[in-house]
């Protein structure tokens, strides 16, 4: 008999980890919590009520309207997952932009921000039969999870992954623009004072630059069976 447990994937931007968990949530028939476009949705606020610009952020008028931003996830059976819902818009292409990730690290270090979604984050996950990926899921959101993931790879891989990927949406960006991205957002993860992105303790890493996603999933749905089994 299998018991059901929460599974946590933490690790570095364009790591694949929403890839992995939407695999194992599928496999699983667990629920999947893309905990990224949350922090992405609320970077597209802040964006749209011009809260934040290049070299600029007004903490105090985001924090102030925090209360009037409603975050759903809405399942599409055409797609085969949830999609985000900003103040009951669907907003999953526009938060996927390059101009969005460019903020999402500066607008998720904002403490009010963090509590507002990890209290969300808490009670999306309160039954477990989760899998719920993000920056501080092992840390923070579910220190007790049963399994923790911990994912990186080289910024050179990632930003490769990342700019095929927006390349392939029609996205006008360059390699260059990738990669100063995804360097800038692992210095602004690691180096926040509220949550920064760390490996917990009993968390298992796994360095994806030379695996595929089929082997990287069955590497991992081994160590999820092994923990669900009584």
């Amino acid at each position: 008999m299998d018991k059901k447990i929460t599974i946590a994937i933490d690790g570095f931007s364009s790591t694949g980890k929403s890839t992995l968990a939407k695999q194992l949530a599928k496999e699983l028939g667990y629920v999947y919590v893309d905990t990224g476009a949350m922090y992405r949705a609320i970077a597209f606020f802040s964006m749209q009520n011009n809260y934040i610009k290049t070299d600029f952020l007004d903490k105090e008028g985001l924090i102030n309207h925090l209360s009037t931003i409603r975050l759903e996830f809405k399942f599409n059976p055409d797609l085969g997952f949830a999609e985000m819902y900003l103040n009951d818009e669907n907003v999953e292409r526009q938060i996927r932009t390059i101009e969005v990730s460019n903020f999402v690290s500066k607008v998720a270090e904002i403490p009010e921000v963090r509590a507002k979604l990890v209290q969300q984050q808490q009670e999306m996950g309160k039954n477990k039969a989760v899998v719920m990926d993000g920056r501080d899921i092992g840390t923070v959101v579910f220190p007790d999870a049963e399994l923790k993931i911990f994912m990186t790879a080289s910024a050179q891989t990632r930003a490769q992954r990342r700019f095929d990927e927006l390349i392939q949406k029609g996205d006008s960006v360059t390699f260059e623009e990738v990669l100063k991205n995804v360097e800038e957002r692992d210095y602004i993860d690691t180096h926040r004072s509220n949550s920064p992105l760390v490996k917990a303790t009993d968390a298992i890493e796994i360095d994806n630059s030379n695996l595929n996603r089929e082997e990287q999933f069955n590497l991992v749905l081994d160590l999820v069976n092994k923990k669900r089994s009584f």
